[in-house]
């Protein structure tokens, strides 16, 4: 019997496919334990929802951190998500010689209506893994912020959150690495 698998990339290898020309730089792919995974399209309500919680992201933070919408993670070895949102350490290159890696990010966000099972079964446990503190959900079909933070490893060799925290579209949350500042909720989630 022949056993079929699928070939797995390093990050290196995901790079030279799209220096070669085979995936270009902006189609919507991310490298997710060595998967090509094609990124589902953004609805208008996901749009306006990144939109507004980019400009009072930005507002809050000022210079304090950066701020980086869409861009690549690099979470060796061999994944690249490409988060909605992410809150990194200020560097003095920008991150021009390498994207932020885990030790870099304050505050990853996903912002969910048709991906929100990806982003809680396969993203989670995939950015727990990395040490990734916290990371924020905005489920945008139950209309609340699923906050977690404190990854751990099961006794089976699963990755997830120790603590899971729930706001309302109403209420207002304290930044991770900044408790001084507050998002409004209400200001973010779409209308």
């Amino acid at each position: 019997m022949n056993v079929i698998t699928a070939k797995r990339f390093t990050i290196a290898e995901y790079h030279r496919l799209i220096e070669l020309g085979f995936l270009a730089e902006n189609d919507r792919f991310e490298l997710i334990h060595g998967i090509i995974m094609h990124k589902v399209v953004k609805t208008p309500k996901h749009s306006a929802c990144r939109t507004k919680m980019v400009r009072e992201l930005f507002k809050l933070i000022e210079d304090k951190a950066s701020l980086s919408c869409e861009c690549p993670v690099t979470l060796p070895p061999d994944s690249e998500p490409e988060p909605d949102v992410v809150i990194v350490k200020n560097r003095a290159d920008d991150y021009l010689e390498a994207h932020p890696s885990s030790e870099d990010i304050l505050l990853l966000i996903e912002i969910a209506n048709s991906s929100l099972k990806y982003d809680q079964e396969v993203k989670l446990p995939l950015y727990a893994e990395a040490s990734i503190s916290d990371y924020w959900i905005f489920n945008l079909i139950d209309n609340y912020l699923e906050c977690y933070s404190q990854p751990y490893q099961d006794s089976q060799g699963r990755f997830g959150y120790r603590r899971k925290l729930i706001f309302l579209p109403n209420e207002s949350v304290n930044l991770p690495s900044f408790p001084d500042l507050a998002l409004d909720l209400s200001k973010v989630f779409p209308g």
